[in-house]
């Protein structure tokens, strides 16, 4: 499991119903449900990914985050989860919408575009970083939003989410230091991970 779902786990109560989008090859969900005695499920876009989860036994449908979220029923869910994927969904403020209409909580995870090494590729390269996490040239990834930490505390003030709980990390799974200084954090956190309610 990646190191932003460990994190995503500590988020969540056990016993809880959990929408996963985007849920690659369901190693959240078999977790959270082995482990974490949760009702979890969730939907891909990747029909590769869908068949290996279904062949697992996880209870995964095909279907895209932009389209299908609407036909979740209102509060039908504890926590809706998004992670590593808000990047790369055509209208994520519609997205996080619709997270919080299903779900009482929802949680967020995304590459912040936002650390100093990003930044320093851009400055003095010129060109689009890349990471471990962003192991890809910018016309061969699929993330077509990418963003910051402040961005989306920015969206969330705009569209009114409050933040329950928020964290930085980087990839050896240290969490960033100014844990109270969101501007701070950007600077230093690799990827973001954010906990909203209504």
């Amino acid at each position: 499991m990646r190191l932003d779902q460990r994190c995503i786990v500590e988020m969540i109560k056990p016993q809880s119903k959990i929408l996963d989008i985007g849920c690659g090859d369901g190693s959240l969900i078999d977790y959270l449900c082995r482990d974490h005695q949760c009702d979890a499920r969730g939907i891909e876009l990747d029909m590769a990914y869908v068949t290996q989860c279904v062949g697992k036994g996880l209870p995964v449908i095909q279907g895209n985050a932009d389209f299908d979220l609407q036909h979740y029923p209102t509060n039908g869910f504890d926590y809706v989860v998004l992670s590593r994927t808000l990047q790369a969904v055509n209208h994520p403020k519609e997205v996080l919408q619709q997270m919080l209409r299903i779900g009482r909580h929802a949680i967020v995870s995304f590459p912040n575009f936002g650390h100093w090494t990003l930044r320093a590729q851009l400055l003095f390269k010129g060109r689009m970083p890349m990471t471990t996490v962003w192991g890809k040239y910018w016309y061969e990834t699929p993330n077509i939003h990418p963003c910051t930490m402040t961005d989306f505390v920015h969206l969330c003030e705009v569209e009114g989410h409050r933040i329950e709980r928020w964290m930085a990390i980087d990839e050896q799974g240290e969490r960033a230091p100014w844990r109270r200084y969101v501007r701070l954090a950007n600077f230093f956190g690799e990827q973001a991970l954010f906990l909203l309610t209504r």
